[in-house]
């Protein structure tokens, strides 16, 4: 797409909106990113929190490549984004077995920044044909950045696909893929080089950080089969930043996390152990719930397992309803300091034994009751007549709490 070149003054103006757009405002990133992953057609990518962090890392990069281009040279021609970020995302859809029409989400975006770029327009001159030829060129402009962004990415999972339809690893993801969709899988142990009629536990190993050096991933799946004192564990790349593992047995989360300690930005969600091909999947299903809530509550704990949050996972599904339960059931002890909370935790989890929670807590027994006694009085109804509403409440704090420690 070509067009005339803008005047003087319409140049001015749009290099001035893309100094604007430069520091976008922080709603306007939340608009386009709703944007972009709601709809059933993006239910899989806005499901998966590795993809719906690399769509918001899109969205940025593409914003600001386009911004940056027209301060350089305003209302001129912008070529395709190829930054790292929008060329990983082209590499996990395919790896996720998704086709050309997850790109769908690039023209909802373009809708949306479209949209915000004509009030940033607006807001610079007031002059009729002036802002008509800005928004005619910057406009123009805009669909022809997505329209070559879009065809790049396209050529990048071409080859991606191509890639992965060669090698052991395309056999062994393919493989995968068949026995969680439930089919018969003709050799599949020897195929995976991983025995299925035991006990599995599956994992989803991943990152947030996308600089992330791949090889801690693998080794971290590495560590699950330490702790669970098994052989090696079953690894497929599930993205750039994640992995999908299974290992026999059940893993010692003690052992487990003091060695991801060793391995930062890296984090894990375990499934529950469970027997079988039927296990394998469940298993499987229960990881991926788990690193769901993970995302879904914001949580910066690093290891959580699905028998931990089982009920969180279920309380939180309406996160409107569960901030209504959680303040309703807790009142003040909503914000008390985290060792109030603990104390109550840890009382319940002891089945109400101060000296065992106590012990559990490393603390002294009246420090314990001392806690318990100020968490009673924050309560609306004591602890004693709504032990379990407590708990669960506290719970949904623990696993939501940004910067929280597991205990």
């Amino acid at each position: 797409m070509s067009w005339d070149p803008p005047s003087p003054r319409v140049r001015e103006l749009i290099r001035q909106g893309a100094e604007i757009a430069l520091n976008p405002r922080p709603e306007w990133l939340a608009e386009i990113d709703a944007a972009t992953l709601a709809g059933e057609a993006r239910r899989p990518i806005a499901g998966d929190p590795v993809l719906a962090a690399a769509t918001r890392r899109t969205n940025r990069s593409n914003l600001l490549f386009w911004a940056a281009a027209n301060v350089r040279a305003p209302g001129q021609p912008v070529a395709a984004n190829d930054e790292a970020a929008p060329l990983a995302i082209a590499r996990d859809l395919v790896r996720r077995g998704l086709d050309d029409s997850a790109l769908d989400a690039y023209r909802v975006g373009q809708a949306v920044a479209a949209r915000l770029w004509t009030q940033i327009a607006c807001s610079l001159t007031t002059d009729t044909g002036e802002l008509r030829e800005l928004l005619d060129v910057s406009l123009r402009s805009i669909a022809a950045f997505v329209d070559a962004t879009v065809a790049t990415i396209s050529l990048r999972m071409r080859a991606e696909r191509a890639a992965l339809t060669r090698g052991t690893h395309a056999e062994r993801r393919e493989t995968v893929t068949l026995l969680l969709d439930g089919a018969t899988v003709n050799q599949a142990e020897i195929r995976l080089g991983y025995p299925l009629d035991r006990t599995h536990t599956a994992a989803v190993v991943w990152t947030d950080d996308p600089d992330t050096d791949p090889r801690h991933l693998d080794r971290a799946a590495d560590v699950l089969a330490a702790a669970a004192g098994t052989g090696r564990p079953l690894n497929v790349i599930a993205s750039a930043a994640s992995r999908w593992v299974w290992v026999h047995g059940h893993p010692d989360l003690g052992e487990l996390r003091l060695a991801l300690d060793r391995l930062p930005q890296v984090r894990v969600a375990l499934g529950s152990p469970a027997p079988g091909v039927d296990g394998f999947r469940r298993s499987h299903l229960d990881a991926l719930t788990t690193q769901r809530l993970l995302a879904r509550l914001t949580s910066a704990q690093r290891l959580a397992s699905f028998d931990e949050v089982e009920l969180v996972a279920l309380v939180t599904q309406d996160a409107e309803g569960a901030d209504r339960f959680v303040s309703r059931t807790l009142g003040g002890l909503e914000s008390a300091p985290a060792e109030v909370r603990a104390a109550v935790r840890a009382f319940v989890a002891e089945q109400c034994n101060a000296s065992r929670a106590a012990a559990r807590l490393f603390t002294h027994r009246n420090t314990l009751l001392r806690r318990l006694a100020r968490a009673d009085r924050l309560l609306p109804r004591p602890l004693a007549g709504n032990t379990v509403a407590v708990a669960a409440a506290l719970d949904v704090v623990h696993w939501r709490a940004i910067g929280a420690q597991p205990s």
